[in-house]
């Protein structure tokens, strides 16, 4: 779907490379591209939130294979590590309602998994990529730069649990990258959107889609004018790989998504028409979806300036193409059930 041009490869063709998290929305496309490029794939995957069948395709492929285990593990993730050239760390919990209803366990596996990943990593200084979130910019002013301080927000605010889990294994990162000089980049991920994303968690588009296939209201969160930037999955990948592959990048902290802003509002409004849906919009109070003190940042918009710095393109795919091809996906489905 992207225009972009093509970033360099992640590693040399034959390259063993281990994507935890690789059955997941974002993991399983990495997985894709990596094969593509000639390399051979372990994934390790607890299928907490990711699913086999994000992989099922790739099966056959004599340079695939997949664990299932957790990250938290050290001996599991020592094995899944074992021969790799390089690391992609993806493994985690994600998704606001996630959030909202298990906000311990977030923090603990997001903060366990780095911690374990990091630590096997450091003992061969094999390269690996720590995906981080926007959310560490928490309620700070827009563009969201790399070297600004870090905002997760007040201690009793679930939010900023993950947002500080999440800071937390970028300091870790950059602490073995000074301490064992362990060759790591850090991906602060912003909304990424695409193929095989699921509504389980609360993901705004994929829910939208959902609700507009089935002429259900389409139930925005908030008054909807809240701002985010849409990234679609395969260029996201693409920057993924660039970075881990270009030695400028390493002990540094990139913001990896799209700077083009769109309200939430605005984005149901594409969604119903990208589905011809009579579907109303409609606006539902925080307070009745989420816990009390829930907060939802009224912007996030990254500067996308060091990322364009070092690969020489950013995202670019618009929110408008992806949201007509997943829609249309999406009824070629229903057609054919």
């Amino acid at each position: 779907m992207s225009r972009s041009a093509a970033p360099p490869s992640c590693l040399r063709p034959g390259a063993h490379v281990l994507v935890t998290g690789g059955a997941g929305f974002i993991g399983s496309h990495l997985v894709e591209l990596l094969l593509r490029q000639g390399c051979s794939v372990q994934v390790l995957d607890d299928l907490s939130t990711g699913s086999r069948d994000n992989l099922a395709h790739l099966d056959g492929n004599p340079g695939f294979r997949v664990s299932i285990g957790s990250a938290a593990d050290g001996q599991t993730v020592a094995a899944a590590m074992r021969g790799a050239d390089a690391v992609f760390h993806l493994a985690g919990a994600v998704g606001v309602r996630w959030l909202a209803d298990q906000p311990l366990l977030v923090m603990q596996r997001n903060l366990r998994c780095t911690e374990v990943v990091l630590a096997a990593a450091a003992k061969t200084a094999v390269p690996i990529l720590i995906a981080s979130s926007s959310e560490v910019y928490g309620d700070g002013p827009v563009p969201f730069r790399e070297q600004d301080p870090v905002r997760p927000g007040s201690t009793e605010g679930l939010r900023g649990g993950y947002a500080c889990a999440k800071a937390m294994g970028e300091w870790l990162a950059m602490a073995h990258a000074r301490q064992h000089q362990l060759p790591v980049v850090v991906a602060r991920l912003f909304n990424t959107v695409g193929p095989r994303q699921s509504a389980r968690m609360g993901m705004v588009l994929p829910r939208f889609l959902d609700q507009g296939l089935r002429g259900e209201p389409i139930t925005v969160y908030g008054d909807g004018a809240q701002t985010r930037c849409f990234a679609y999955v395969g260029d996201v990948v693409r920057a993924l790989a660039g970075l881990l592959a270009t030695p400028a990048a390493r002990g540094r902290v990139f913001n990896v998504g799209s700077d083009r802003e769109v309200t939430v509002k605005a984005l149901a409004e594409l969604v119903r028409q990208a589905t011809g849906s009579r579907s109303a919009i409609v606006r539902v109070p925080l307070e009745e979806v989420f816990p009390r003190g829930f907060l939802d940042p009224p912007r996030r918009v990254p500067c996308l300036q060091r990322l364009r710095d070092v690969l020489g393109w950013v995202p670019d795919t618009r929110i408008e193409n992806v949201v007509g091809e997943l829609a249309t996906a999406g009824m070629d489905q229903q057609v054919g059930a």
